[in-house]
């Protein structure tokens, strides 16, 4: 679930991107963080059909670009299982 938040906090506040070139890409980086004051609720991690496929749901509230904060926001982070030097290993898929 660590790495589910970690790739969300990435998305969110544009903090981390380089940590997850297959997830981002190496294209521009945006003008502004879409969110700041990022607070993860809840998550939750669970199989996605395979033993080699897994999703982690996060609830988070944030600030927009406008100041709002919201509580509430919903998004899903897939994963797949790769096999490394060290062992298996999850690798965020890239977000659609």
């Amino acid at each position: 679930m660590r790495a589910g938040e970690a790739v969300l906090r990435a998305d969110a506040t544009g903090v981390g991107r380089s940590h997850w070139p297959t997830v981002f890409g190496s294209g521009p980086k945006p003008a502004a963080a879409p969110f700041s004051r990022l607070h993860v609720q809840a998550a939750i991690a669970r199989r996605d059909g395979s033993s080699r496929q897994a999703v982690v749901h996060l609830i988070w509230a944030a600030a927009d670009l406008g100041g709002s904060y919201a509580a509430g926001r919903v998004t899903d982070i897939y994963f797949t299982r790769v096999s490394t030097k060290g062992g298996p290993a999850w690798t965020p898929l890239p977000l659609t």
